[in-house]
C-alpha cells in the first residue's frame, strides 16, 4: 500500500478517536478527552491535507467520511452500546456501496 494511502487509514483512525471522545469529554468540561478530541482532530486535518496532494479530493473525502462514519457506528455500537436502527443500517450500507464504487470505477496513484 502506498504512502498516501496509509497516511489516509491514518487520518480516518485519527478522525475517528477524536469524534470517540466527544462523548467522553461532555462537553468539553473535560480536560483530558477534550485534549484527546484537538489532538486527534488535528492530526486528521495534517494527515489529510497531505493525502491531498496526491489521492483526488473526492475520493480522499468519500473514503474518509465514509470509513469514519462506519467505523464510528462500531465504536458507537462496541464502547455505548448504541444500536443502529434498520434505516440507518441501510445508510451506512449506502454509504459503503458508494465507496466501494468510487474506488472501483476511478483511476488512483
Amino acid at each position: 500500500m502506498p504512502a498516501p494511502w496509509i497516511l489516509l487509514l491514518l487520518a480516518i483512525g485519527s478522525e475517528v478517536i477524536g469524534t470517540s471522545c466527544l462523548k467522553l469529554s461532555q462537553g468539553f468540561s473535560r480536560p483530558i478527552p477534550t485534549l484527546v478530541v484537538l489532538a486527534a482532530y488535528s492530526t486528521s486535518m495534517l494527515l489529510l491535507s497531505r493525502v491531498v496532494q496526491t489521492i483526488p479530493l473526492g475520493i480522499t473525502y468519500a473514503l474518509w467520511s465514509g470509513i469514519g462514519i462506519i467505523a464510528i457506528v462500531l465504536v458507537g455500537l462496541l464502547a455505548y452500546k448504541q444500536v443502529p436502527s434498520a434505516g440507518q443500517l441501510v445508510g451506512i450500507a449506502t454509504i459503503t456501496a458508494g465507496v466501494i464504487i468510487v474506488n472501483l470505477t476511478g483511476k488512483h496513484p
